[in-house]
């Protein structure tokens, strides 16, 4: 005794389209696009942001540069070419981002309102280390 297979009919779904039109208007809405915050502030966004992430290449560049007086020397102690060599990876993925700019309005105010708080002191720390 056989049973007969029959083809079985895919399961139809709904797609749902794609809009340029954000779908709340609130300001601190998640996923407001970046059209909707003033120029001004996306500039100084970017500024702090850039500031920020720079003094932070400097203190990773000054931490991780070797302990003896000159880059040739790195090769006698293994410590110091691994420490220059996990500095320069962190520099590079670090500048990396600098590039990536936030995606959102959200993205850009919190940069605002942290890069007015940790920008000076990263720019303070990355003197007084150097």
């Amino acid at each position: 005794m056989q049973k007969e297979l029959r083809p079985t009919r895919p399961q139809r779904r709904q797609v749902e389209t794609m809009s340029t039109k954000p779908s709340q208007f609130d300001a601190f809405a998640i996923g407001t696009p970046v059209a909707t915050i003033p120029m001004g502030m996306r500039i100084l966004a970017i500024v702090l942001r850039a500031l920020f992430i720079g003094a932070l290449v400097a203190v990773t560049i000054r931490v991780s540069s070797p302990q003896s007086e000159s880059f040739a020397s790195v090769y006698e102690t293994p410590g110091d070419l691994i420490r220059l060599t996990l500095g320069l990876a962190v520099c590079l993925w670090i500048v990396i981002h600098l590039f990536m700019l936030p995606r959102t309005a959200e993205g850009y105010r919190t940069w605002v309102y942290l890069g007015l708080v940790v920008a000076p002191l990263a720019l303070v720390a990355a003197i007084v280390i150097w």
